[in-house]
């Protein structure tokens, strides 16, 4: 009878603290980490009116806002070992319920993690639109949105199984690195796909799968000698959030008298020192999108929130990099808090920020270090950012066929002139194209040849490649023409029935068309070389002034040289030799990656027009 009345006593206990708490976040957490505290985020009905003590750990503070429906309770880990302890709510002296929480250990050298770099080839995907690997799930019941796939604008089912199921074609391709838009759980009624508008900072979306699926997505691409980068929001959550229903303080979102108001996007106004407050706050306090809340990152609360919830997730799933959305939207202070304290944790992680400026000095000021920032006594700490400037010129330059004093190839090398502005020049992501762009074999008509001049450039310059998915099949899409949609097609072969399977060879039947092999078979072959070309990783970048339309440089160290030439030109052009002496020095002979022809560099040599070499020197 006694037994019975102990489990009895032990099932209402349970039952009791699952009423009272409905969250916990985060979920659990690791002992011996950097930071000394955790921030618990306790969240249930009218929970605040309890007294919180523990008997096993250290409670440093509490904290309780105008919502008596949380509690921020604040631990002191510094000591902390693996294990369980228990959390005491209270009221009038006596213990209501008490709520377990548990510290992991930690992976062997953890915090010793490496990042991506310059010897890695970062891959973009869309996972809705990769390919399905679950059809099971490409509905679900806790998610308001249904797959259309119809619809260019619905769900279309990828998941992380696709991703899993196609590691080996990213292997094959020349792959390192895999960044994936957001997993995490947007539960908005409409264009949830793009997952921006993110409801659950906890959950994988569960049309993706689960957070075990994610976990075990890192793990076999590590298998495979391969990296995953996480696509976190900082700048805005989805209206759908658990937290935006029921908001913990007023202030943790930007509120607008009017309701909403969108950013004016100048994210100038961030470092202008002429700019008027109400344009600093219109970029930095208004919000993205009617479905996107504005965050407020100078709010204490939330900023440990984020930062502990980025932790979180590195930790969890043994990740490898963030690409961070909208970086330079957030509060700077803030943002640059939250990326130090990543950093902080993780010595020799990466994170890039999405910059989209069109600006050299403008996007350095976001760089870890900069002088610029510096005049402004400003620290991002954010080690990479993303080099727009260099898309901007890619996109227009190869429709440029003379020479001239700014047009063609000019525009490349211009570009690379103020190099001097970045602290970190290798520490720079470079691409065509990304999900916000249009494709860059739509913006050149599908021309193969404008395609292998412009992923030259990408794949031998300073800094890391990206690759958007399907460029590397001449995939085409217009969003200004026909919305975000066509920018973001499904990839060919990616759900069962489809007609033909672009992740498959040419020679294999229903594979890939001749068309898409002929951009798979340069892709790869490049990408295959540059896994295993030091002097491309960190090399020195030596370029000439374009003439006749023809860019030269060079990739070099102190045992190695890469020549590197783009004609751009509607004529073949002879190449002057000695104007080149500096970077051929005493090489005689240069293999040229794409064809295997070997080229004697010791005399004047022709390029046909439109098209690239790169010069293995020898």
């Amino acid at each position: 009878m006694k037994s019975k009345l102990i489990v009895l006593f032990f099932f209402f206990l349970v039952a009791l603290t699952q009423a009272q708490v409905e969250r916990i976040e985060p979920p659990f957490w690791w002992s011996a980490m950097h930071h000394d505290e955790l921030q618990i985020l306790c969240y249930g009905k009218g929970i605040a009116k309890y007294n919180v003590e523990s008997k096993d750990i250290t409670i440093s503070d509490i904290t309780k806002t105008e919502n008596p429906n949380y509690l921020f309770i604040t631990l002191d880990t510094k000591a902390v070992e693996t294990g369980t302890v228990s959390i005491d709510f209270k009221e009038n002296g006596s213990v209501v319920f008490s709520q377990p929480y548990q510290f992991k250990s930690r992976r062997a050298n953890s915090a010793k993690r490496k990042g991506f770099d310059s010897s890695d080839v970062m891959y973009l995907i869309m996972p809705d639109r990769f390919a399905n690997g679950n059809p099971e799930n490409d509905s679900h019941k806790d998610t308001v949105e249904k797959a259309d796939r119809s619809n260019p604008g619905g769900r279309h089912g990828g998941d992380i199984q696709g991703v899993i199921d196609h590691l080996d074609y990213l292997k094959d391709l020349g792959v390192t690195t895999l960044w994936s838009t957001p997993l995490l759980e947007d539960n908005e009624p409409t264009y949830s796909y793009h997952t921006y508008a993110q409801s659950d900072l906890y959950k994988i979306d569960p049309r993706y799968g689960t957070n075990e699926d994610y976990k075990r997505l890192a793990s076999e691409m590590h298998k495979q000698d391969m990296k995953l980068v996480m696509d976190y929001v900082t700048n805005h959550w989805g209206s759908k959030h658990w937290m935006i229903q029921d908001l913990p303080t007023k202030d943790w979102i930007h509120q607008w008298p009017e309701g909403f108001r969108r950013s004016n996007y100048r994210m100038t106004t961030q470092f202008d020192n002429n700019a008027s407050q109400i344009d600093s706050k219109g970029c930095m306090n208004g919000w993205f999108d009617t479905t996107m809340p504005d965050m407020n990152q100078s709010n204490p609360l939330l900023l440990t929130y984020i930062t502990q919830n980025a932790i979180w997730w590195i930790e969890y799933a043994d990740l490898d990099g963030f690409r961070v959305d909208t970086y330079s939207y957030n509060d700077k202070d803030g943002i640059a808090k939250w990326t130090k304290a990543i950093m902080d944790e993780y010595p020799n992680f990466n994170i890039v920020g999405e910059v989209w400026m069109h600006n050299q000095a403008q996007i350095a000021y976001w760089q870890k270090n900069s002088k610029i920032g510096a005049i402004d006594n400003y620290n991002s700490h954010l080690p990479s950012v993303m080099d727009f400037t260099l898309h901007d010129a890619i996109t227009v330059l190869f429709n440029e066929d003379e020479n001239s004093w700014d047009k063609g190839m000019i525009k490349a090398y211009d570009n690379f002139t103020n190099d001097f502005l970045y602290p970190d020049i290798n520490n720079i992501l470079l691409f065509a194209g990304n999900h916000d762009t249009n494709r860059i074999n739509e913006i050149y008509q599908g021309d193969i040849d404008t395609y292998k001049m412009v992923m030259t450039l990408i794949f031998t310059t300073r800094g890391i490649p990206q690759i958007y998915y399907g460029d590397e099949i001449g995939m085409l899409g217009n969003r200004d023409k026909k919305g975000d949609g066509d920018i973001r097609r499904d990839f060919p072969g990616g759900w069962s029935g489809d007609a033909k399977n672009a992740f498959l060879s040419s020679a294999i039947k229903n594979g890939r068309t001749n068309d898409q092999e002929a951009f798979h078979a340069f892709t790869s072959k490049v990408l295959k070389w540059r896994k295993h070309a030091e002097v491309i990783h960190t090399g020195k970048l030596l370029q000439f002034i374009p003439f006749d339309n023809v860019y030269v440089y060079f990739r070099y160290n102190e045992e190695k040289s890469v020549m590197v030439i783009i004609n751009n030109s509607l004529k073949d052009q002879k190449l002057d030799v000695t104007r080149f002496k500096e970077g051929i020095k005493s090489y005689s002979v240069g293999t040229d990656i794409i064809t295997d022809s070997n080229i004697d560099i010791t005399e004047d040599f022709s390029i046909p027009a439109k098209t690239s070499m790169i010069l293995d020197l020898k």
